[in-house]
């Protein structure tokens, strides 16, 4: 490590309250797909932000509608109507079947934003006492207490919170039996990722999905679908439910929305949008017209460059290129899972081993679950980028398989 990074890591160490593992990099700076620590080396980026930077880092065009926007109006709070959260809503209920959006500033704070819907509805609406969420083992939904509970997972992430919000029900993942017995007279709604990202890259099968939607049916509870990893066409859709042919009651987005700007979103259909009524729900920075004006232009983008079209295409060239590297290393790598450039590799030994070695090679990437090489690239990668990736990995492999 060079002296400017030891000087910035201490620096951090003696300002900041200790709630992240750094990975041992310090970037100064972002282009494109490519990512260059303080003596200017260059890493090609993999992780794009954990998919928030899906066009790529520091693009002209958005840099130049944020510095447009900021010089009219950055900021008059949620009390006044606001020409630019308008045409973001219109931009973006077109990619989708809702009817209805409200915007907030996080993926955890959407789906937040979709747990009080879910409950306001069943309880102003339909006139129920429906407020139970059931969700499913190894999600991730986010980090307030409430989403916190939703998340399938344990150990650090939950240790140390106690009492937990109620309400919150998680059954085995692809368990369908499982599922029905937690349905009871008090459930709201099942609350889905179609892509389990931090819970190591795992599709839910299309059966599954089937079994789930049906369920919702029987019952009249609601199906919620976080979207805020899967969204704004990451895994080859512009939403990852449409590839089963679903259409959720709510699903939240947040993550590419606005391609770095802190921003999130509560879509709904009509009728569930019922549920919320003024002062039922709010939020102070949501949906401003700095970040409404860059994410209703990264909706055009998506839109005109086919960005959906090229996630798809690119992750089916990365997994070809994956399964050549598996006919050399069959002990290491195990396979691969995902949807489009939310790309799982899953290593069967020495996880931790290979992602530092693949850092060392100047390729940023992610490990899910000790085991999973979670790869979500700007969807702008290209196949040489891929092919770069590749050749990193092989010699990676080649000298942890030593």
């Amino acid at each position: 490590m060079s002296d400017k990074f030891d000087a910035i890591k201490e620096r951090e160490s003696n300002l900041l309250c200790h709630t992240y593992g750094r990975y041992p990099l310090a970037v100064s700076r972002a282009k494109d797909c490519r990512l260059y620590d303080l003596d200017g080396n260059e890493y090609y980026d993999f992780l794009a932000g954990i998919a928030v930077c899906s066009l790529g880092h520091s693009r002209e065009d958005l840099a130049e509608v944020m510095a447009e926007q900021a010089r009219k109006m950055v900021h008059v709070s949620n009390l006044f109507y606001q020409e630019p959260q308008l045409d973001l809503a219109e931009k973006l209920l077109s990619t989708c079947a809702a009817g209805k959006v409200f915007f907030c500033n996080s993926g955890a704070e959407a789906n937040e934003g979709a747990i009080k819907l879910a409950r306001k509805y069943m309880h102003t609406v339909r006139n129920e006492e429906r407020y139970e969420i059931i969700t499913l083992e190894k999600s991730f939904h986010g980090r307030t207490l409430s989403t916190l509970t939703a998340t399938g997972q344990y150990g650090p992430i939950k240790d140390g919170f106690n009492p937990l919000p109620e309400g919150f029900v998680t059954v085995p993942f692809g368990n369908v039996n499982a599922l029905r017995g937690a349905i009871n007279a008090h459930t709201a709604a099942i609350m889905i990722e179609m892509v389990q990202g931090e819970g190591g890259v795992r599709p839910l099968p299309v059966d599954y999905v089937n079994d789930i939607v049906a369920l919702c049916k029987e019952n009249g509870i609601l199906l919620i679908v976080d979207e805020v990893q899967t969204g704004v066409c990451r895994t080859g859709r512009y939403w990852a439910h449409q590839h089963y042919g679903i259409t959720p009651d709510i699903f939240t987005s947040a993550k590419a929305l606005a391609n770095g700007l802190p921003m999130g979103a509560v879509l709904c259909t009509d009728e569930v949008a019922k549920g919320f009524t003024p002062g039922s729900h709010a939020t102070t920075f949501g949906g401003g017209a700095v970040v409404s004006a860059v994410a209703a232009k990264v909706v055009d983008i998506m839109i005109e460059e086919n960005m959906a079209e090229r996630a798809l295409k690119m992750g089916e060239f990365l997994g070809g290129q994956v399964l050549k590297l598996k006919e050399k290393h069959p002990e290491t790598i195990a396979g691969t899972r995902g949807l489009g450039l939310l790309f799982g590799i899953e290593l069967a030994k020495n996880g931790p081993e290979v992602w530092k070695g693949l850092l060392d090679h100047k390729m940023v990437c992610n490990l899910a679950q000790g085991t999973i090489l979670r790869l979500v690239p700007p969807l702008t990668v290209t196949e040489d980028d891929v092919l770069a990736f590749m050749r990193a990995l092989d010699d990676v492999l080649t000298l942890v398989e030593g």
